[in-house]
């Protein structure tokens, strides 16, 4: 059964009509496509789509940037690990300690954030792939 959340969510969806409006080059309202004409309870298939799968997003580009922001996120807690670790070593120590931490870190979030995005990549081209001969055969 869907929690309360869910349900609120798919009363609000149902509540409102749909019209998908398609506009060309010039920003003419131009028909819409075959492939994607509405459904027979007067709804386009658009917003079913979106509606499957909500949860998916779009992966972003990798970039130093954003590592950099996780990197001030986790340093922190790398030096509380560090304190709670080896307690009886001084500030400087754990500070370095840190810093080791951290030089392995960033490296490896790159590389993460590199190879996720160009995995989504791929699955896209090949999903994109998988639509256009079947769109081609009608």
């Amino acid at each position: 059964m869907a929690t309360k959340k869910q349900r609120r969510r798919r009363a609000k969806e149902h509540r409102h009509e749909w019209e998908t409006v398609y506009v060309d080059a010039e920003g003419n309202e131009v028909e819409v496509p075959e492939d994607e004409a509405p459904s027979t309870n007067g709804r386009s298939a658009a917003p079913k789509k979106a509606a499957a799968n909500p949860t998916q997003r779009t992966v972003q580009p990798p970039s130093w940037r954003r590592v950099g922001k996780r990197g001030l996120l986790f340093a922190p807690a790398m030096f509380l690990l560090m304190t709670f670790l080896e307690p009886d070593t001084s500030i400087l120590e754990r500070s370095f300690f840190t810093l080791q931490l951290l030089a392995i870190f960033l490296p490896f979030s790159y590389v993460m954030d590199r190879m996720t995005y160009r995995m989504w990549q791929k699955r896209l081209a090949r999903d994109g792939a998988a639509r256009t001969p079947a769109a081609k055969s009608r």
